[in-house]
């Protein structure tokens, strides 16, 4: 139980910070390009309850995979609206990627002061908990990039296809986006009845490999 709360402290702070942090750059880089209706309806912000969504969260918290409230825009408000689109749409994982680069930093070089440095039992066990706090951080931030990135609707990644498939295709997909939708989240939830976990796994070994990949130049540096 004890463990639980502890890991549960370190990842409500994660969570909020990477879902924020997506959508605002979500409404940024709508905004640089001439959209204003993200900042007319109050979402180029850092607010965070601007941007949270409850069910999205909760999934982020217990299953390290989720969503926050998609920022609105109007892609004929941009000068190439295909284009703009999917740089709108690739800016939120691109930002949690940073986020999650940043993390590893701040990770490798707690390590090498935990392991170097003499501290008193407080001090050790204070800088222990930034460890596995930046360490959270980055793999949350990973995930979500991830998970985002699928070319499944209403995420980022389906917003990207869109922008290169002909309009008749995306037309077609987006007359069962609904059941498309639905279909993934009953799929991701019952994961380990019905794929033996192969999902979840698969996109958590993903993340895996791009932490290590974030911490090993900073390995370099430090070690």
């Amino acid at each position: 139980m004890k463990d639980f709360i502890i890991e549960l402290c370190l990842l409500i702070p994660t969570v909020i910070v990477a879902l924020t942090m997506h959508e605002y750059a979500h409404a940024l880089v709508a905004n640089w390009q001439g959209d204003k209706t993200a900042k007319h309806l109050g979402r180029l912000t850092l607010n965070p309850l601007k941007h949270l969504d409850p069910i999205g969260a909760i999934c982020l918290l217990f299953f390290h995979f989720g969503w926050a409230k998609p920022v609105p825009i109007d892609p004929y408000r941009f000068k190439r609206p295909r284009l703009g689109l999917a740089l709108v749409s690739i800016a939120g994982p691109i930002m949690n990627l940073l986020l999650a680069f940043i993390g590893a930093f701040f990770y490798v070089l707690s390590v090498r002061i935990y392991l170097t440095v003499p501290m008193s039992e407080f001090a050790s066990n204070i800088v222990y908990a930034w460890i596995l706090f930046n360490n959270f951080f980055s793999l949350i931030n990973i995930n979500l990039a991830i998970f985002n990135l699928l070319p499944i609707p209403p995420l980022d990644g389906s917003k990207v296809l869109f922008s290169v498939l002909p309009e008749r295709t995306v037309e077609k997909i987006q007359k069962y986006q609904m059941y498309i939708s639905i279909g993934f989240l009953v799929i991701l939830f019952l994961d380990r009845r019905l794929l033996n976990g192969n999902l979840t796994y698969g996109l958590s070994f993903l993340s895996g490999k791009i932490f290590d990949g974030f911490t090993k130049p900073f390995y370099n540096i430090f070690f």
